[in-house]
């Protein structure tokens, strides 16, 4: 590699990282859409809560079945197939959801379609083809680029919002699906394919190993274990339980719905902010530790959760310091992965992780949704979440940190 391309960033990271944010500022809001639905769903359609939360729990099954293969597929050809695909099929999901009026049709849209994009338009496979891109400041890379699955959220679910009041909730689908399917033709033409590779004396020697290999020396690794675990609640806790009913358990408080999105924006848009912060400080102190303290402080939000009431402030108060460490485990995770797991296999690896994230998020969505349905309140799912998220967080402290001048490869 030339000397002078080593301490700036090549021209097609810019295009990963941009395009990356716009398509999981799609993926993401239209998955956080359900939950701003799913109240006007069970009054108008019939559909109960437990049921809509079933599609949620199938769509992050399908996500997390595919979560190695969309990180496999970024390992070997870069991210603009994966990305291009995602985005051509969540468009049918989104056109399919608008017009359905049956729950078959809703399993095909959001189980189905939506769920095979969602799966492929992953933060993994994002920060994967950042960490090929860059060879220094690669979390404040990979935060700038995944921050988009909740800075999309910031600006689009109000939007939503504002649709489904003035228009109908068939309408914001449809405008999703014009979206996602603008932004596949873009992609597909800007985004650079294939990866970029990083020439130095480890990648060099790296064997090339099949599937099955690959993954037998992924699960003989103890950080991977700690790592998939402590990323199983993080679904758990975010994917599952917030994405999926902050927004119904908000209009169960009394707040209306664009008061309610408003409160989720403001949760993303802190979000934005601290996976940018969390992304910097992970180029420069102790990963292990930075991770385990995420974890905690998010339980300890949702006792914020618990007391809100009908106080419409608590609300804000406590979308503002789960906000904060929402998705800040991203640029962590990735950065452990690249490092204590190989940057050859980080697709993979990353993908097996995220499974387990979807699994996580799929147990807490379902059974949020079934308690509710049976006990009519949220509180044992919040205090489960606070439980869980203090073990995730001692999961992550028992990670010893090492940080080599390159990623080591797996195997090597």
């Amino acid at each position: 590699m030339p000397a002078t391309t080593k301490n700036k960033a090549p021209p097609q990271a810019l295009f990963v990282i941009s395009l990356g944010f716009v398509a999981l500022a799609l993926a993401y809001s239209s998955r956080a859409s359900v939950g701003l639905m799913m109240p006007i769903w069970e009054r108008d359609l019939g559909w109960s809560r437990s049921f809509v939360s079933g599609g949620v729990a199938l769509a992050l099954i399908v996500m997390a079945v595919l979560a190695p293969v969309a990180g496999r597929l970024v390992d070997l050809q870069g991210s603009r197939n994966a990305l291009t695909l995602g985005l051509a099929i969540l468009s049918l999901g989104s056109g399919l959801m608008s017009g359905a009026d049956s729950g078959t049709a809703f399993l095909l849209a959001c189980g189905g379609l939506s769920a095979i994009g969602f799966g492929l338009i992953a933060t993994h496979v994002v920060s994967t083809a950042v960490e090929q891109q860059l060879d220094r400041n690669q979390g404040l890379g990979i935060s700038i680029a995944t921050s988009g699955a909740t800075a999309g959220q910031f600006l689009i679910v109000p939007l939503i919002a504002v649709m489904l009041t003035s228009l109908s909730w068939r309408w914001s689908y449809a405008a999703l699906a014009v979206a996602c399917a603008g932004l596949a033709v873009a992609i597909h033409w800007i985004l650079p394919s294939g990866t970029r590779s990083v020439d130095t004396p480890a990648t060099a020697a790296a064997p090339t190993l099949s599937l099955s290999a690959d993954i037998k020396l992924i699960l003989k690794n103890s950080t991977f274990h700690l790592l998939f675990w402590s990323y199983f609640i993080c679904g758990y806790t975010t994917s599952g339980v917030i994405e999926t009913h902050f927004l119904p358990y908000a209009a169960l408080c009394g707040f209306a719905p664009v008061p309610s999105a408003t409160a989720y924006g403001l949760l993303s848009a802190v979000n934005l902010a601290g996976m940018i912060l969390v992304g910097w400080l992970t180029d420069r102190v102790n990963r292990p530790l930075l991770l385990g303290s995420i974890y905690v402080v998010r339980g300890l939000t949702f006792i914020l959760l618990v007391n809100v009431g009908a106080d419409y402030d608590t609300l804000l108060l406590f979308a503002i310091g789960f906000g904060l460490v929402d998705y800040a485990t991203v640029p962590v995770t990735s950065s452990l992965v690249a490092s204590h797991i190989g940057l050859r296999v980080m697709g993979l690896a990353f993908g097996l992780i995220s499974a387990g994230h979807q699994i996580g998020g799929a147990i807490g969505a379902y059974l949020a949704g079934y308690l509710f349905d049976i006990y009519a309140q949220y509180t044992w799912v919040w205090w489960s979440s606070f439980w869980l998220a203090v073990l995730a967080g001692i999961l992550a402290f028992v990670i010893r940190d090492r940080r080599p001048a390159q990623a080591a490869l797996i195997g090597s």
